[in-house]
């Protein structure tokens, strides 16, 4: 039904589109709701539920700090 979502995560994921992020919610509420696309009726909270999804994984990733994977040490 569904393909991994891949870990978006630095350093995993260096770089992270708005569409990366998006594609990842798309397959959680694919998976979640046993959907892979909606019927019409349904379409509409299936659309807010990907939009609510993606808008939490970029507070997430935002807010991740990962150690390590700042710049060495200074001179």
């Amino acid at each position: 039904m569904c393909r991994s979502i891949r870990t978006l995560r630095p350093p995993m994921a260096p770089e992270v589109t708005d569409e990366d992020v998006r594609a990842a919610a798309l397959q959680y509420v694919r998976k979640v709701s046993g959907f892979r696309t909606p019927a019409a009726h349904n379409r509409a909270v299936f659309e807010q539920a990907v939009e609510a999804v993606a808008e939490a994984t970029r507070h997430l990733l935002d807010g991740l700090e990962v150690r390590g994977s700042g710049p060495g040490p200074r001179p």
